[in-house]
């Protein structure tokens, strides 16, 4: 049972499965608790099946939400992604361009914010200069 991110070398790979309405987002194989953790605050759920050998795990997009909103889902998850280092494909009939820009927006306005609330510091009072005459 392999998956497309461990085929494609890349942390995330998000494409519809085959034969199915279903938008899957893998990740290799072993994948960091860290990147996991992330999908999931980003709105995917959690999928995984257990075997003798390897525990593989993979995110889905709910499939609850209409597909336009499936693909804003998925398309709004690449900035988070590509900002937490991460090497991020998807398949471009699922790319939302409007999404990722507004995704974009939001993640520059939060990541601005806690810098707005918390000023920097006064520089320290420098020495007066000396005049020479």
């Amino acid at each position: 049972m392999g998956n497309r991110a461990d085929d494609e070398g890349t942390d995330v790979e998000i494409y519809r499965k085959a034969l199915s309405d279903t938008i899957h987002a893998d990740t290799p194989t072993g994948a960091p608790e860290k990147l996991l953790a992330l999908l999931d605050r980003l709105g995917l759920e959690r999928q995984e099946v257990r075997t003798a050998g390897p525990v593989y795990v993979w995110h889905t997009v709910p499939a609850h939400l209409p597909e336009t909103e499936q693909k804003r889902l998925a398309t709004r998850a690449i900035p988070a992604l590509l900002t937490a280092g991460y090497r991020v494909n998807i398949a471009p009939e699922l790319f939302d361009e409007a999404a990722y820009r507004q995704a974009v927006h939001d993640l520059r306005t939060t990541q601005a914010r806690p810098a707005a609330s918390h000023p920097a510091p006064a520089p320290a009072p420098t020495a007066p200069s000396r005049r020479t005459p």
